[in-house]
């Protein structure tokens, strides 16, 4: 799923006491906005999967140096259910799904190449084909999905993450300039953003 924070209609008081604290943190409204929506729409996502109520699933993450709040996210109620989400100013999406999830959504840079990015993110098999921004982030956002499943990290992404053999990929173009790539273990199917009441 995916969209804007506006259409992601789903009341706030379903977020954890550490969500709610996490999201009074962010210096502008937009970021907020875009914090909130994509906790929201995690929720909503889980619950499409699990033919659950979305406002009685708990979200919670933990990370080792971070504490809570942070890291993979998964539910209280269901820990095996794969669950990810992203977020970037004016856009959120959410996947949810049995077997690891990753998604992520990511602007697309106006302008030449980044180079210093380009070098940074490709191997150098990719680096070779590459020649703009739009097809640097489709890269970058694959990647970055593979992160959240576990399978990559952040050192180490000019070195991997060019072959998807044996995992299901789906991506789209959201509004002007933005990419969005889920890499998951079952085949993956976008959905609306339900309407609740």
């Amino acid at each position: 799923m995916g969209g804007r924070p506006d259409e992601v209609r789903a009341p706030e008081d379903w977020l954890t006491a550490v969500e709610r604290e996490r999201a009074d943190h962010f210096r502008f409204p937009e970021d907020r906005a875009s914090f909130v929506a994509a906790h929201l729409l995690a929720r909503l996502c889980a619950a499409a999967v699990l033919g659950a109520e979305p406002g009685e699933l708990t979200l919670l993450q933990h990370c080792d140096v971070h504490g809570p709040g942070h890291g993979r996210p998964y539910l209280e109620q269901d820990p095996e259910l794969g669950l990810s989400f992203s977020h970037t100013r004016g856009y959120v999406c959410a996947a949810a799904g049995r077997g690891k999830v990753g998604v992520d959504a990511e602007r697309v840079p106006a302008g030449p190449l980044d180079k210093a990015l380009a070098d940074h993110v490709l191997t150098p098999g990719e680096r070779a084909l590459v020649t703009g921004n739009d097809d640097l982030i489709r890269h970058w956002t694959r990647k970055e999905a593979l992160i959240k499943r576990g399978e990559l990290t952040l050192d180490r992404l000019n070195e991997g993450g060019a072959g998807l053999d044996g995992r299901h990929l789906l991506e789209w173009r959201a509004e002007p300039g933005i990419r969005v790539a889920v890499i998951a273990d079952a085949p993956v199917r976008r959905l609306p953003i339900p309407r609740l009441g």
